[in-house]
């Protein structure tokens, strides 16, 4: 070959060799890159290890298992530890909010229901055994904390569960937001006067507790509590913490015992009350098959904004197939609102001391069409449900003019009942709380709703970050 060849291929045989040996390179570099080397967390536990108090003997062992490295999709490399964790736990990614829990001591949850820990390294009830029960009577209605808590304890649990819409994680900075398990609305039920030789009350002693706790911990100092979310359903509960935890997200029962500054709807989440009154199953008793037209039964004489069930029973209670009586749990009142409401074709809820009651929800679930007379009432997951459809709305202003109300109802049509009803029974499945969670239930739809929280969340969040950089170096 002459010269001139040689001289041309010298170069091309040395770029040959440079590009075959860069491959090789990054091939032998690629065989044990993984997207945990990048930095992201890979929590190697699937418990906290940071809470103040450790966690039950039974989610030990699962708390000291190492994951795996993840490969390119997220997934365990190891397609046997992939299939073994898959059996174990719901995929966090399925569900619709991450949650991270706190493992606070009984005093603040399960121990208000007399359930002793069986060790001091206990936290939680073992749930291959059935949990605590919650009191019966108009306790029940309050008890929203009761279901979420078990149901994260479940999705967290080394037994298989179905994927909810929400899942309980090790690290509170893999979650969305942060749950404050305090049972605060039986606190208030059971413990809100002092019993002698105590001092202060014990719902007041706990509260104060749970401030100094909370305050206290890196997860609520990293936003400030934005990202907490603290049930107090009953109207008069966290009475003495509302304030100092207020940047939290409450989940209430409505907003009337509420200063403006310290709960809305803007940052709050409306969860329905457990309703008393027994679910009206394989209903087919329509309109001609319910000789009520208008029922309430309950506490006629109110204070504050419920002066107006006084008004209505004198306009009503003398009016043809329209019963208007007064009604106590005492007097078995549970069982007979359930009678008199499946027997019903319309059901009256009118504000008492606060904007909402339970009577809402039993006739949801009794699939007797609701008249909701309350004009502050806020209603549970209405961004996703339209109430229009199966209810029918009343200003106070008009429901107190005579013959308004019995005109208005009159004039529903068999057909616009009928297809309320038939609404009814298709989303009495949201007022369900159940163990364990079922899709769309209440806790189900709880989790959502919170979930659509989040990122108004972060938004605040990193508005107020906009600085943090500067005003350090500047000090």
């Amino acid at each position: 070959m002459a010269p001139r060849g040689r001289t041309f291929l010298l170069p091309l045989a040395a770029a040959t060799i440079l590009v075959a040996s860069t491959i090789f390179l990054f091939a032998a570099a690629g065989a044990r890159w993984r997207p945990a080397d990048t930095g992201l967390p890979v929590p190697t536990h699937a418990f906290s290890t940071g809470a103040a108090v450790p966690v039950t003997p039974n989610t030990t062992t699962a708390a000291r298992k190492e994951l795996s490295f993840l490969d390119e999709n997220g997934d365990p490399d190891d397609p046997a530890s992939a299939s073994a964790s898959g059996a174990a736990r719901c995929d966090p990614r399925a569900a619709a909010v991450r949650i991270f829990m706190y493992d606070m001591p009984p005093e603040f949850h399960f121990g208000l229901l007399g359930w002793s820990p069986p060790s001091p390294d206990s936290v939680w009830p073992d749930l291959s055994t059935p949990p605590p029960r919650y009191p019966g009577g108009l306790n029940q209605q309050h008890s929203v904390e009761y279901w979420l808590t078990l149901d994260l304890l479940l999705s967290s649990s080394s037994s298989a569960a179905p994927c909810g819409a929400a899942v309980r994680v090790a690290d509170s900075r893999d979650a969305d937001l942060v749950f404050v398990p305090f049972f605060a609305s039986l606190s208030y039920n059971r413990h809100s006067r002092p019993v002698p030789p105590e001092k202060v009350a014990r719902n007041k002693a706990l509260q104060e507790q749970l401030v100094r706790y909370l305050t206290a911990r890196p997860e609520w100092k990293r936003y400030g509590g934005a990202d907490h979310v603290i049930v107090a359903h009953h109207p008069n509960s966290l009475l003495h913490a509302r304030a100092p935890l207020s940047p939290a997200v409450f989940v209430l029962s409505d907003f009337g015992r509420y200063h403006p500054r310290v709960a809305s709807l803007e940052k709050d989440v409306i969860a329905p009350y457990k309703h008393m009154a027994k679910t009206f199953v394989n209903d087919s008793s329509g309109f001609d098959d319910r000789p009520t037209l208008l029922y309430f039964r309950g506490a006629i004489y109110r204070k504050q904004g419920g002066s107006i069930r006084q008004e209505l029973y004198y306009m009503l209670k003398d009016e043809k197939d329209v019963y208007f009586s007064f009604g106590s749990v005492q007097d078995h009142g549970a069982s007979k609102a359930s009678q008199g409401m499946h027997s019903s074709k319309f059901c009256l809820n009118i504000a008492g001391d606060t904007p909402s009651s339970n009577r809402l929800f039993d006739a949801i679930v009794s699939h007797c069409v609701p008249v909701i007379i309350s004009d502050d009432i806020e209603l549970p997951y209405e961004d996703a449900l339209d109430y229009s459809k199966f209810s029918i709305f009343v200003r106070s202003s008009d429901a107190v003019k005579k013959g308004y109300l019995m005109s208005l109802i009159s004039g529903v049509s068999k057909q616009q009942w009928t297809m309320m009803w038939k609404r009814l029974k298709e989303v009495d499945k949201h007022f369900e709380y159940q163990y364990p969670s079922q899709k769309d239930d209440a806790v189900q739809m709880i989790w959502r709703a919170l979930s659509r929280r989040v990122p108004a969340i972060k938004l605040k969040v990193h508005r107020s970050s906009r600085f943090s950089r500067s005003d350090r170096g500047h000090k």
